[in-house]
This record gives structure tokens, C-alpha cells and sequence, in this order.
């Protein structure tokens, strides 16, 4: 092979690299959002508003990990990791009826929030009345 060719492939070959590194980088640049509304349009009849969830203050202040509250779980596990998506906790999670390990919509709600809360030594973080979380129904 001449030596023109073999440049051009290296020059290729390089500039694809910096192209994925630099697709990378910027995918994990991105923030997750300061807050969160934790309402689903799944349930028929809403009894509460919705929850406002400072996520960015939750993530940053508390020091709570992302795996905390977002899964994906494979033989028992929970396989997810940062940068993966997000879904809803609805595709999962049913309001009516729980499905296989997963427990109704509500529930996975309410034991992820109030279970932390619950066990934080600072009992300032709400738990046990519905308006300190929720907002007034819409």
C-alpha cells in the first residue's frame, strides 16, 4: 500500500476516534434536572397533587445515589447505571395490580420517599402528612 493511502486511513481512523471520545464526553455532560414533577397520568383518579422532587438538592446535598431511585433489575439486580435511561416508573409499575416483584404504582412511590425519609436521623425530611409533599390537587 502507498504511503498517501496509509496517511489517509490513519487521518480516518483518527478523526473517527475524536468523533466517538467527543460523542461520549458530551453525553456525559449532561445534568439531570434540578426538579422533578412525580405525577402519573396512569392512575384514573388522582386523590393528591402532584410531588415536586428537588432532585438536583437530592443528588448534590444529601449525597443520595442515582440507584437510590432509578433501577433496572436482571436476575435480582439492579443493572442500571447512570446515563442510562430513565423511564417512567409506570412501565413498571401498574397502579391497579402488582405485577411479578414489581409493587403497585403508589407504592413504589411512596416506599422509595418515605422509607428514606423515614430512616434519615434528621426527622425534618417530610413523611408523614400527604401535603408536605404534595402539592394541592390540580
Amino acid at each position: 500500500m502507498r504511503k498517501g493511502n496509509m496517511m489517509l486511513i490513519l487521518l480516518v481512523i483518527c478523526g473517527l476516534a475524536f468523533l466517538v471520545i467527543g460523542t461520549l464526553q458530551a453525553a456525559s455532560d449532561v445534568k439531570p434536572p434540578k426538579e422533578v414533577k412525580i405525577y402519573s397520568d396512569a392512575f384514573k383518579d388522582h386523590k393528591k397533587g402532584p410531588v415536586i422532587l428537588q432532585h438536583e438538592e437530592h443528588e448534590a446535598k444529601y449525597k443520595i445515589a442515582c440507584t437510590e431511585c432509578h433501577h433496572t433489575y436482571k436476575d435480582g439486580k439492579n443493572v442500571w447505571k447512570e446515563g442510562d435511561p430513565v423511564q417512567k416508573c409506570d412501565a413498571c409499575h401498574d397502579p391497579e395490580e402488582k405485577k411479578g416483584n414489581a409493587p403497585k404504582l403508589q407504592l413504589a412511590f411512596h416506599n422509595d420517599c418515605q422509607g428514606c425519609h423515614k430512616e434519615l436521623k434528621d426527622k425534618k425530611a417530610p413523611y408523614r402528612k400527604c401535603n408536605d409533599c404534595h402539592e394541592k390537587k390540580e
